[in-house]
């Protein structure tokens, strides 16, 4: 069985809708997935499947937009994929907290950077279905204007280290 990492978009910071952790956990249960682990209240859940990459990730948004009344939007990664995010993570001067990267569901087009806004330095680099963006002043306080980002969902760099290590753990264990 394969170990996936799914990142949900819009849960518990505003857009789709509150989601306990608890609740993420058992839509995946009842989807037949197992070993199931959920990360911080931000839509982050681990688990095993049988299936391919693309039918996890409908299965699971269908389930979730039944449950919220409207899907979130699932990224699904692979350990693997998340470790080569963490090696390949530009900006590393960075704050690993300042440093967020986007999971597009897929890969972004050439001219994703093209008109954006960046009024306190924010630097952007897009990496397939990713888009590492350095938020000098943090991105609470940001005025930064990328409308590529709308379309995933971002974690700080050290949330994608934690899921990397969790991945790593679960395929070991």
């Amino acid at each position: 069985m394969t170990v996936y990492v799914a990142l949900l978009r819009a849960i518990n910071v505003g857009g789709t809708g509150k989601l306990p952790m608890t609740e993420l956990k058992a839509v995946c249960e009842k989807l037949g997935f197992s070993d199931v682990k959920t990360y911080i209240q931000s839509g982050n859940v681990l688990f095993r499947a049988e299936e391919a990459e693309a039918e996890v990730e409908q299965r699971l948004d269908d389930a979730l937009g039944t449950l919220l009344g409207k899907k979130p939007g699932v990224m699904l990664r692979s350990r693997k994929e998340l470790e080569a995010i963490v090696a390949n993570a530009p900006f590393p001067d960075a704050k690993p907290n300042y440093l967020l990267v986007t999971f597009l569901p897929k890969a972004a087009p050439e001219d994703t950077l093209d008109g954006m806004v960046a009024p306190d330095g924010e630097e952007a680099i897009v990496a397939g279905r990713e888009i590492y963006v350095n938020f000098p002043i943090g991105s609470g306080k940001s005025k930064l204007k990328l409308p590529a980002l709308k379309r995933g969902t971002a974690r700080n760099m050290n949330t994608v280290r934690k899921l990397a290590e969790m991945a790593a753990a679960l395929e070991a264990g």
